[in-house]
């Protein structure tokens, strides 16, 4: 039975990877959409969205026919209960790179370059991505080190996020005429600072399991993630 039980807990963590990598992918080419106001990228985003979608229920169901079929407790529940959660917050991170390329999709006019790079845009997606990147090394790595480095990394979007509406008056105080397609961009930064919530969620996760496994090692299970 311990044998079959970590052959499908390796198999469930292959499975969030992959959806990982959807997502991520994701989430970069609606920053290339919206950096290039690329309509055509847009749409291969949104349409990609079904599969985020898609895999998230797939990986929801094998989870509970894990948990029903094994009877997991301790380290192993823990880490089934993880991987539940990331996988929801990963389809959040899907859905906000589905919004950020509806905005490309319904703006299509070409942005203020100058704006942009006030606004810092290209660095909160790389931030992004790069959050996204560390954890799920941490994850793949078991390390709670590279998985908590990621909570400072979220101050950044904070920051970036915090300043949008100064700059955004500045701009819009010598370009009223581009009111409209400001207020659609802010949904732009937005998005990606909640996506850096959601990114931040996942690392409390990773946490939370690494943290059981380290100790059980040492015989300090806790007994109330025992469920006996």
């Amino acid at each position: 039975m311990v044998k079959f039980i970590e052959s499908e807990l390796e198999l469930l963590k292959k499975e969030v990877d992959e959806m990982w990598n959807l997502v991520y992918n994701q989430m970069d080419r609606a920053r290339e959409a919206v950096l290039d106001m690329n309509v055509e990228l847009a749409q291969q985003v949104i349409v990609r969205e079904k599969r985020v979608n898609a895999f998230e229920l797939k990986i929801d169901s094998d989870v509970e026919d894990l948990i029903a079929l094994y009877n997991p407790v301790a380290v192993e529940l823990r880490f089934a209960l993880a991987m539940l959660k990331i996988n929801t917050n990963l389809e959040r991170i899907g859905d906000f790179a589905e919004g950020i390329a509806r905005f490309v999709e319904n703006e299509r006019n070409p942005l203020d370059a100058s704006l942009i790079e006030k606004l810092r845009l290209k660095e909160m997606f790389d931030q992004c991505l790069m959050m996204l990147k560390i954890a799920q090394k941490a994850l793949e790595d078991e390390n709670i080190e590279i998985a908590t480095s990621v909570f400072a990394k979220d101050n950044l979007l904070d920051e970036v996020n915090a300043d949008v509406t100064r700059v955004m008056t500045e701009y819009l105080s010598d370009h009223p005429e581009n009111m409209l397609s400001c207020l659609n961009l802010v949904s732009v930064f937005r998005k990606l600072e909640r996506a850096g919530d959601h990114i931040t969620n996942i690392a409390e996760e990773i946490v939370f399991f690494i943290d059981a496994k380290v100790l059980k090692h040492n015989g300090k299970v806790d007994e109330k993630y025992s469920l006996k």
